[in-house]
């Protein structure tokens, strides 16, 4: 679309120069023929229409020029109003982005929060839990010095109860064996 406008400007614009152009070759062809005849009146006429011909001339530059500087003017203004666009979109497409990833920073940072506060809550469960154990083995320890303890005691307590059973069952033989005798010498 540029290339034609720029086309059919450039064609308007050499029909327009052209014009000037032929307009002053025109003044200039009238002064030269009236040069040589040397009358006041054709000099005359010839000085007014290369004077007419000439603001003529220039009056259709100045419209070039002043259609080009418009025409320049709304190019440059068409050219802003889509640089402001774009401007605007890109404005608008860096805040949508800077806000994306302003919440997946943010995201990222409770993410890592949350996974540091679990790491700590399961740093201090592990050593709850190895000083459980170590206090379970302590205790398992303890316990099992206890078992054995009470098993010495259960083996002593067995010990002295067969001592005196057998001291009892030693007595209850004398006693049947004193009974026996006596028996016996009542009966001889």
């Amino acid at each position: 679309m540029a290339r034609n406008r720029t086309s059919a400007r450039r064609r308007q614009r050499s029909v327009r120069v052209t014009v000037a152009v032929s307009l002053l070759a025109v003044a200039t062809a009238a002064v030269i023929a009236a040069l040589p005849t040397q009358s006041p009146a054709l000099l005359s006429a010839a000085a007014v229409a290369a004077v007419v011909l000439g603001w003529a001339s220039v009056r259709i530059v100045w419209t070039e020029v002043l259609q080009s500087r418009r025409e320049n003017a709304t190019d440059r203004a068409a050219t802003a109003t889509a640089y402001k666009s774009l401007f605007s979109q890109r404005a608008a497409e860096h805040a949508e982005f800077t806000t994306a990833m302003t919440e997946r920073l943010a995201e990222s940072n409770q993410t890592l929060h949350e996974y540091q506060g679990a790491m700590v809550q399961a740093q201090r469960e592990t050593a709850a839990a190895q000083l459980r154990a170590e206090t379970a083995e302590s205790a398992h320890a303890a316990a099992m010095v206890r078992v054995a303890e009470l098993e010495r005691s259960i083996e002593m307590l067995r010990a002295e109860d067969i001592v005196e059973d057998l001291v009892a069952f030693d007595e209850k033989i004398a006693e049947a064996a004193g009974k026996h005798a006596a028996e016996e010498a009542k009966l001889a």
